[in-house]
C-alpha cells in the first residue's frame, strides 16, 4: 500500500472506477505489475492469463483455447478470482492479492484462433492497492492535460518532493550529449541552461534524460527548443525553453509531476483552513501594520526568510 489516504482512495474510485486502462508496456512498468505472477483461479485450479485492460469494476484478460480456466467456463463456470502481483519498493516480496469476479463474456483475441479475449467483472470493492495505483495513473493523465502549463521551479525542497535524483543532467541536441541545468518543469515543457550560442540552439530536436527516484529510472523526454532566452551576467550560458512532444512524454514522468503539484494544493488549502480558524479565533489580534500581536498586544515582526544562495550556472561545464 502507498501513501494514498482513504479520502483520495474514495475519490479515485467515484471518479474513475468505470475508466478501462490498457496495460501497456509502458503502464505495466510504471505501476509495477510482474506479468508472470498474474493468474485467474477458479474451482480450485489457477492458470497464467494476461491482463488486456482493467478498470476499478473489472478487467478483460487474455487465455489460450487450450487452458483450463477456458475449458471451465466452457463447461459453465463464471466465478473466477484474478490474481494482481506488483512489485513493493518496501518489501522483498510482491504485492499480490486477488479479486473475486464473474465472466461475462468470452470472444476471440484478434480474431487468433488460439486466444480468447474474457471479459469479468468485479463483485467486490476492487483493493484498495488497486485504487490508488489504476487511479493516480489516471489522475496523472488528466491533469498533464488539465494543469500542463503550471511550472515548478526546481529548488532543493521542489527537486526532494518531486523525486528528481539532480539539476545537472544531459540534453541530447540532434543526438549531441550536453551538460545542462534543469531550472523549472512542467507537464509540458521544462527550461535548461547550458553553455551555448542562442542562435544555433533555436528549433532544434531535444530528448532531455531526467533521472527520477522512487523507483529510480532516467527518463528521456523528446522535445523541440522553442525560445532562448540570455541569462544575465554569463554571456557564454543561453537558457532554453523546451516544449514536449506530449503524447511521448514518458507515464513516470507524468506520475512525478502529478504527486508533486497535487501535494502542494492539499498543502496550500491546509494552509488556508489553518488561517482561517486562526483568524476565527477570539484571541487573534493584528497590530496597527498586520503583524501578528503577542500576549502583551504588542505587534511583533516576522524574520524574512534567508536568502538562497542558489548559483548553479557555475557548475557547468563542457
Amino acid at each position: 500500500m502507498g501513501y494514498a489516504t482513504s479520502q483520495q482512495l474514495a475519490r479515485y474510485y467515484e471518479l474513475y472506477q468505470n475508466i478501462d486502462v490498457t496495460f501497456t508496456k509502458e503502464v505495466i512498468k510504471t505501476i509495477g505489475l510482474i506479468p508472470q505472477q498474474v493468474f485467474v483461479k477458479a474451482l480450485g485450479g489457477q492458470w497464467p492469463c494476461v491482463i488486456n485492460s482493467s478498470s476499478l469494476t473489472g478487467a478483460k484478460i487474455i487465455a489460450g483455447n487450450k487452458s483450463g480456466i477456458y475449458e471451465k467456463i466452457h463447461q459453465g463456470t463464471v466465478s473466477v478470482s484474478l490474481r494482481f502481483s506488483f512489485l513493493n519498493a518496501e518489501k522483498n516480496e510482491p504485492l499480490t492479492f486477488f479479486v473475486s469476479s464473474k465472466v461475462v463474456g468470452v470472444t476471440q483475441y484478434a480474431g487468433s484462433p488460439d486466444l480468447v479475449l474474457i471479459s469479468i467483472s468485479f463483485t467486490q470493492r476492487a483493493p484498495d492497492d488497486l485504487i490508488e495505483k489504476l487511479g493516480s495513473l489516471l489522475e496523472a493523465n488528466i491533469n498533464s492535460a488539465k494543469r500542463r502549463e503550471e511550472r515548478i521551479t526546481l529548488t532543493p525542497d521542489a527537486l526532494r518532493k518531486l523525486g528528481i535524483l539532480q539539476k545537472e543532467t544531459l540534453i541530447f541536441i540532434q543526438g549531441i550529449p550536453r551538460r545542462c541545468i534543469l531550472r523549472d518543469v512542467s507537464f509540458s515543457g521544462a527550461k535548461v541552461i547550458m553553455v551555448g550560442i542562442a542562435h544555433f540552439l533555436q528549433d532544434k530536436d531535444v530528448v532531455l534524460r531526467i533521472d527520477l527516484d522512487e523507483p529510480r529510472v532516467a527518463v528521456g523526454i523528446k522535445g523541440k527548443i522553442v525560445r532562448t532566452e540570455n541569462v544575465e551576467n554569463r554571456k557564454d550560458l543561453v537558457a532554453l525553453a523546451i516544449s514536449y512532444i506530449e503524447p511521448e512524454v514518458p507515464m513516470a514522468y507524468k506520475m512525478h509531476i502529478n504527486n508533486y503539484l497535487t501535494q502542494q494544493r492539499k498543502t496550500q488549502l491546509t494552509e488556508s483552513d489553518d488561517e482561517l480558524a486562526h483568524k476565527a479565533s477570539p484571541g487573534a489580534q493584528t497590530g496597527p501594520s498586520g503583524a501578528q500581536t503577542g500576549p502583551s498586544g504588542a505587534a511583533t515582526e516576522q524574520e524574512p526568510p534567508a536568502a538562497q544562495n542558489d548559483a548553479p550556472e557555475s557548475r557547468i561545464t563542457e
